[in-house]
Parts: C-alpha cells; structure tokens; sequence
C-alpha cells in the first residue's frame, strides 16, 4: 500500500480528508500531547500541562454545542463521570463555541466537566491537534488519551453524525492508570 494510502486507511474514520484540514501528520500515538490554555464555561482558565505528573487526561473534541449527538455524547460523559474521574484521571472536553454558548449547554443539560472553549483563535488548539474541519469551521469528532507524561496513548476519530462509543474511551483512561 502506498504512503498516502495508509494515512487516508489510517484516518478514514475523520469527516474531511481534503489535504488542506487532514489530521497533522506529526501527530501519533506515543508524541507528546501540544500543550494549551483554553478557557472553560466558567471563563477559568485550564491548561493541558498543569495535569502533568498528577492526571491522565481524555480530551474530547465535540463540533457543535446543542446538536443532537454531541447532546448526547456529552450527557452520556455526564452520566457516567465518576467512571471518568477515576484513578487520577480528567476529561475535558473542545469545541470551538464561544465560552457563553458552552455556559448555557452546561448549565441546560447539567454539564459538570470543563467544556473548553477554542473559539479564538479559532480552531487554533483542534488545528495543533489535526483535528480542525476548515471547512465547516469546527472541531471534529475526535479523542486523544493522554498519560500523566503528556504523551498522546490512544486517540480515535468519528465521522461528524457518529457517536463516541465511551466504553472504548473509558478502557483506553483506565489503562493508563
């Protein structure tokens, strides 16, 4: 198989492969994680580094704030957070709303994780993860696992109306435990 089709096979779960917005090659299992601050729903500022040493980290990249599976997906983690805040471990979740719009989805649906803002610069932290769909001007589907060292352990990419299958999320967390 060539080069380019083993990376189109590889990320052929992601909504868009146009060269322009595919997943950024340099990023693979086993790199270190692109560090950020983004703020949460609360305007608080949260940085991936600052879980350096302590936490293994599910980072969640979601499209749209109040769209049906991102509704779901994110009550679904909502659900069952004490699976995910286990052993040492957080979830945090992107999307590339504005901060008062992530307000009012959490507070609608009773979201008690961070829901990061990559508002502006927009999509800059889903670009640095590859996961930035430039044509639609939001975050893909995406989940990346991240050990306490700030190394990338397992990531996963859905097409834009497919579901996360959180049983998968959870085991991959847990490992890293």
């Amino acid at each position: 198989m060539s080069s380019l089709a083993t990376r189109l096979a590889r990320f052929s779960s992601v909504s868009s492969l146009n060269p322009t917005d595919a997943p950024v090659p340099g990023l693979a299992v086993g790199t270190q994680a692109p560090d950020f601050v983004l703020r949460d729903q609360f305007g608080q500022e949260v940085t991936l580094s600052s879980f350096a040493g302590s936490k293994a980290v599910a980072l969640v990249f979601f499209p749209w704030a109040f769209s049906n599976v991102c509704t779901g997906e994110m009550s679904g983690i909502r659900d069952r957070l004490d699976e995910f805040l286990t052993f040492d471990t957080e979830i945090l979740a992107v999307s590339t709303d504005p901060t008062y719009s992530l307000r009012v989805f959490a507070d609608r649906d009773g979201l008690n994780f961070p829901l990061l803002s990559d508002f502006w610069p927009h999509g800059a932290v889903a670009s640095s993860y590859g996961v930035f769909d430039g044509r639609l001007g939001v975050a893909r589907r995406s989940s990346f696992t991240i050990d306490k060292d700030g190394i990338v352990r397992w990531m996963v990419h859905n097409d834009l109306p497919d579901g996360r299958d959180l049983d998968d999320h959870l085991a991959h967390l847990h490992h890293l435990a």
